[in-house]
């Protein structure tokens, strides 16, 4: 490598450090004009971790720069640190080349070679790297969205933490962080509920006795949901009702969040726990599922079973 001979070279000859660095040149070999030795192998060593040293302060410096530009929202700001990112890895090694003194023309055909490996062999790589970059710049997704992505087997809720090279951070409401490929966001459905708006809207589906009075369930129920702290004022809560089912009358209650990366569990048990002390107090029933009623219409047919049934009873006394 020239450049680990140029400093044998620019060393004063015959000093104590020529004597050292001289001596581990000559445990080595020679590849047609290239020295490999010891002496070689210290010195691109020594250079690659400069190097890499290097590279994550200026990176991080760099980030840090683009992070207290508050003209930039989020997007643009990883955006830029991913292509900052990039530009000084490789300028990196492309100084470190220099200064090891490689001729990459005489790697022309190996080069070519590894390259078209490498580029099979991290053709995934490649691929999730390019669409985080896609991502980012088209603001499809951000850091904070809440998402939903369905690979047609399971889907998975949660919030956006990162957006790596090789993959998206999503944090679920039980802490549970999945790491999904850049790829995935592009090739599969995925609901981003802050997309356009963080607004999202939940229903409560409430089943009360058909004996109560439904104007009064359904005032209780809007009272209800105004009642609880996470729920949007505009658009104001709606009460539905859906269907007259088999243990009652159904409704539906209908609230607008701002917070759904809080969850929406919290916000349902909240309405219904409010909803449960109004319908104590002012007397709305809930149908019991082990209560049924049953009704007999009155017929001829009706008479003759109790006469038959009360002239067995009369005989068996």
């Amino acid at each position: 490598m020239n450049g680990a001979s140029d400093i044998l070279q620019n060393v004063d000859y015959g000093s104590d450090l020529w004597t050292v660095i001289a001596t581990l040149d000559s445990w080595g070999f020679t590849v047609s004009s290239t020295r490999i030795s010891l002496w070689t192998v210290i010195v691109a060593l020594v250079v690659i971790i400069l190097a890499l040293v290097l590279a994550r302060l200026a990176t991080r410096i760099a980030c840090w720069l683009i992070g207290r530009i508050t003209r930039l929202d989020t997007a643009q700001r990883l955006l830029a640190q991913k292509l900052v990112s990039i530009a000084v890895w490789i300028a990196t090694a492309l100084i470190a080349i220099d200064v090891l003194g490689i001729d990459l023309t005489a790697l022309a055909v190996f080069s070519g070679a590894f390259g078209l490996a490498l580029g099979f062999g991290l053709q995934k790589t490649f691929g999730n790297l390019l669409a985080g970059i896609i991502l980012l710049m088209d603001r499809s997704i951000k850091p904070g969205d809440v998402i939903a992505v369905n690979d047609g087997k399971s889907s998975v809720v949660g919030q956006v933490k990162k957006i790596g090279i090789r993959a998206v951070s999503v944090t679920t409401r039980d802490k549970k962080e999945f790491l999904i490929p850049n790829e995935n966001l592009m090739i599969n459905q995925v609901e981003n509920w802050s997309y356009s708006s963080r607004e999202v809207r939940i229903r409560v589906p409430v089943v009360i006795s058909p004996t109560s009075d439904l104007e009064l369930a359904e005032k209780l129920m809007v009272e209800a949901a105004h009642a609880s702290p996470r729920v949007l004022d505009k658009p104001p809560p709606s009460v539905w009702l859906i269907e007259f089912a088999e243990a009652g009358v159904a409704f539906e209650i209908r609230v607008w969040i701002a917070d759904p990366e809080d969850g929406l569990a919290s916000v349902r048990s909240d309405i219904l726990k409010r909803l449960w002390k109004l319908f104590q107090q002012d007397g709305v029933e809930l149908p019991d599922p082990a209560q049924r009623n049953l009704y007999l219409q009155d017929s001829k047919q009706f008479q003759q079973l109790v006469a038959a049934i009360s002239k067995a009873v009369a005989e068996n006394k």
